[in-house]
């Protein structure tokens, strides 16, 4: 018979108890705890790794919240202050103005900018409608008396008075009942941006035309009479007589 020869086959699984690695007695406890501490180890680490990553996305979580803080916009309630600022006087004028009458207007303005494009084969329109309300105001200025236009002859009791043609003295949009109902741009026409601009000036002089129509300059004529009668009467002149200078 041949010589015999032993090769030495590892483990796959955990040796039997009691019996190292090496066929030996006495090794049994160190081949054991080996695997227990690389246990540990590995869970450990990966402890540690998860507490890092908590870190890091609530730091994440906390740096995106302050930024949306930062930068979101003011709610409704914000509160605005405005700090005065010295005006200026750059003119002093005297005024003699007697307002007699003033009419509240409404008017509804349709404004149309009609654009022509590639020679006119194409048109497009920007259109704004704009719902106006204003106050018209006239009267007559007192400025305007000549001398001569006034006499009075207080032994008599008697006075006359020459008036200047009563005037429109003033057109003002309000603004809580002025607003832009509609406003609208064809896909071929170029947005004006001063359009509403023309349409509140539009709106200003409909406005004074809408009140002129509507009689205005009578009744200021008709008020600026009964008016100066009354303040004249009460300096103890009987009669007045008022007269109309002619435009």
């Amino acid at each position: 018979m041949g010589p015999v020869v032993f090769r030495a086959v590892p483990f796959v699984n955990s040796p039997p108890r009691g019996v190292g690695t090496d066929g030996g007695i006495g090794h049994c406890s160190r081949t054991m705890v080996e695997p227990r501490r690389t246990g540990w180890r590995v869970a450990l680490a990966t402890a540690g790794l998860a507490v890092v990553a908590g870190f890091a996305w609530t730091g994440s979580l906390v740096g995106t919240c302050a930024y949306r803080m930062i930068t979101a916009p003011k709610s409704a309630d914000e509160t605005i202050h405005v700090r005065p600022t010295p005006s200026v006087i750059v003119a002093v004028r005297s005024l003699a103005r007697l307002e007699t009458v003033t009419h509240h207007v409404e008017r509804i303005v349709d404004l149309r900018d009609r654009q022509e494009r590639l020679f006119g084969l194409v048109t497009g329109e920007d259109t704004i409608l704009l719902v106006a309300s204003g106050d018209v105001t006239a009267g007559v200025d007192l400025s305007e008396l000549r001398d001569g236009d006034v006499e009075a002859d207080f032994d008599r009791r008697v006075a006359r008075i020459v008036l200047p043609p009563p005037r429109v003295f003033s057109t003002r949009l309000s603004q809580e009942g002025t607003y832009v109902y509609e406003r609208r741009t064809d896909v071929f026409a170029k947005r004006r941006e001063d359009l509403e601009s023309r349409a509140r000036a539009e709106a200003e002089r409909t406005l004074e035309d809408a009140a002129v129509q509507g009689g205005i300059l009578t009744q200021a004529r008709t008020h600026a009479e009964t008016t100066l009668t009354a303040l004249v009467r009460s300096l103890g002149y009987e009669t007045v007589e008022v007269v109309w200078r002619k435009e």
